[in-house]
């Protein structure tokens, strides 16, 4: 049980001390502009081809189930 706890925090710690390191990009301005954007095409399909493929087959379920 010792060891299994030891391994736990071990990991937990490596986690967490690697995590810090990373730096991300902010990129909510560029998204804000995207879904800002006046284009005719609803808020919920402005994510592209993942967006449509999820509405069609939500849609697809809805109708069928």
């Amino acid at each position: 049980v010792y060891l299994l706890f030891q391994g736990l925090r071990q990991i937990s710690q490596r986690t967490i001390s690697t995590a810090s390191r990373r730096q991300f990009e902010n990129r909510v301005p560029e998204k804000q502009k995207l879904f800002q954007e006046d284009n005719g095409i609803p808020v919920h399909l402005k994510g592209g081809v993942m967006d449509a493929l999820l509405y069609r087959v939500t849609m697809g379920l809805a109708v069928f189930g």
